[in-house]
């Protein structure tokens, strides 16, 4: 029975990934951005939890939530063109 369901799984799995249409990195990066979200709402909530009595401690809880915040996204590229790359002369025809 078991090797039933082994089977079922990885032929599941195989269909998921070898069918058209389906964009690996794209579930991937969902499945990792929700995962990271869902981490950091974790730490975050465990750190509000600490009862602080002196400076130390509230200054260590709020760099911790300071950085917990998402980075914004990365701005493009500035050289989008790669295309734009000069090349060199062709030989002449007498040169060999």
């Amino acid at each position: 029975m078991f090797l039933l369901l082994r089977s079922a799984f990885w032929l599941t799995l195989a269909f998921m990934v070898i069918r058209p249409g389906f964009d690996v990195q794209q579930a991937a990066a969902s499945v990792s951005a929700d995962a990271l979200s869902r981490g950091s709402q974790f730490v975050a909530s465990q750190i509000d939890a600490i009862e602080c009595q002196d400076f130390t401690c509230a200054s260590g809880k709020a760099i911790a939530a300071a950085a917990l915040t998402p980075a914004p996204p990365a701005a493009a590229p500035m050289h989008d063109d790669v295309a734009a790359v000069p090349f060199p002369k062709p030989r002449p025809g007498y040169a060999g």
